[in-house]
């Protein structure tokens, strides 16, 4: 269950990693590509029908491999997979076995990226939690993007493979290289961070080492970078801290809101579109949840 959990956030962060994936593609590429790029992600961010967007995202996969192929050791090309592969398997994808492969992929593709970015990154998941720790001290802020590629991309993977709890055990560095690449760039994505942030210290009771008093500082400050128009912290926050501490008026409120907002928010559109299907289905079971 508490690696089913990580659905709602994932939805949001990835839907916007995949969009902003194709222009970081295309800007390797070429200027004209960028610009075309930026004008296809512009599109699909817009976009109120999700079956679109996950119709056309196979083409720019294989695009991407075949790329990645003839420049195995760039940071970009590397970080832009990840993304791709990660979004696809976690948004997109029915099929556990078919998301578990896009999702591993993913991460072997953020794993090189970090490495390509930074020799300390290399084999660094392989390390003592401690030791693990201690490298990302190495990291200066311009590996931030590589950084949030990396946690991104192992949240993916963990998401998908819900029965493995070795992938479970993961999540405490995924937080501490969240938490690492605020402390080097807080202007890098900061309501999504925030949010990533409160989905961690409260997938798990506070029984099972859940930071409820931190969780909801973080879904807080969340809200303060970007409430209004990206739905998704809302949903994160009722489905985590109030379903979790059982604090059923705070919940119905934030999903209420939800339902009621404009989702027609620009650069929002498709991740609000999401967001309010799954506030519904969160309300319509409340009474047997509560």
């Amino acid at each position: 269950m508490v690696l089913k959990g990580m659905q709602t956030a994932l939805v949001a962060a990835l839907v916007v990693a995949l969009l902003l994936g194709l222009g970081a593609c295309s800007s390797v590429v070429s200027n004209a590509g960028a610009g075309m790029a930026s004008s296809i992600s512009a599109a699909m961010l817009n976009q109120d029908d999700p079956e679109i967007v996950r119709d056309g995202a196979p083409a720019f996969l294989m695009m991407l491999d075949g790329m990645v192929e003839n420049s195995p050791d760039n940071p970009a090309l590397l970080a832009a997979a990840s993304e791709l592969y990660a979004a696809y398997g976690v948004v997109f994808v029915a099929d556990p076995e078919r998301a578990q492969k896009l999702t591993a992929r993913a991460r072997d593709y953020g794993r090189r990226a970090l490495c390509a970015t930074r020799e300390a990154g290399c084999q660094i998941w392989n390390q003592p939690y401690e030791t693990y720790e201690a490298r990302l001290s190495v990291f200066k802020k311009e590996d931030v993007p590589a950084l949030y590629t990396l946690a991104l991309s192992e949240m993916a993977y963990i998401r998908t493979h819900s029965g493995d709890w070795g992938a479970l055990a993961r999540l405490p560095e995924v937080r501490i290289t969240l938490e690492r690449m605020q402390a080097l760039d807080p202007d890098f994505r900061p309501a999504k961070t925030e949010q990533y942030l409160g989905v961690l210290n409260t997938i798990r009771p506070p029984a099972l080492g859940g930071d409820f008093d931190a969780g909801k500082a973080h879904f807080e400050k969340a809200l303060s970078a970007q409430g209004q128009r990206d739905l998704s912290i809302k949903v994160d926050y009722a489905k985590f801290y109030a379903r979790t501490l059982y604090e059923r008026e705070l919940h119905d409120q934030l999903l209420t809101e939800v339902l009621e907002a404009d989702p027609n928010q620009r650069g929002f559109v498709l991740t609000n579109t999401l967001a309010q299907e799954e506030a519904r289905a969160l309300l319509e079971s409340a009474d047997d949840y509560f």
